[in-house]
């Protein structure tokens, strides 16, 4: 009976390491007078950022690597300033997202994290910024389409493919993820 009751803690203890965690993270500046700011008026509604496109770069990820670790590796090994990602196919054994969980600034963040749930990645976009990676991915497994920023903890199962259109190392995207720049 020991045997028994020894056996069913250890496969409910399994289970509960590798199920699904959501955490919480306000993303509040350095002055919190800033996030009650209005919207200024010398701050247009809508911007446009104007680049020529220098390259195309296909980046492939092979089984088992962190897609986003391998990815800010890529782009500083082919030094990469200013890019916009294009698209990304693959699957993934595992990820970890976060999605924006409020509607009110400061933004509050919802990390999502699953140790043991594989996805088909439907698409990637973002940009990168003066060599920072800012990628948002989709994902799908058989009961729905999901996704998020991407963060580490991906994990690449059959491969990954995520095409960047490079641009001029002039063009300035300083303020294109900023949410205090309004």
């Amino acid at each position: 009976m020991a045997k028994v009751m020894l056996t069913a803690i250890v496969a409910i203890s399994i289970c509960c390491v590798a199920q699904q965690t959501r955490r919480e993270v306000m993303n509040h500046t350095a002055n919190p007078a800033d996030e009650r700011k209005p919207n200024s008026p010398n701050v247009p509604d809508a911007l446009v950022f104007t680049a020529n496109l220098k390259r195309v770069l296909v980046l492939r990820f092979k089984h088992n690597t962190d897609l986003l670790a391998e990815l800010n590796k890529m782009v500083q090994q082919e030094k990469v300033r200013n890019a916009v990602i294009l698209s990304s196919f693959g699957s993934v054994r595992n990820y970890q997202v976060h999605e924006v969980g409020n509607r009110d600034l400061p933004p509050k963040d919802i990390y999502i994290k699953d140790p043991t749930a594989p996805a088909d990645i439907i698409g990637m976009s973002g940009v990168v910024i003066g060599g920072r990676v800012h990628a948002h991915i989709t994902l799908a497994n058989p009961d729905r389409a999901f996704g998020g920023h991407l963060e580490p903890d991906t994990t690449v199962f059959t491969f990954a493919v995520v095409a960047l259109g490079v641009l001029d190392d002039e063009a300035d995207l300083s303020t294109i993820d900023d949410w205090n720049y309004r």
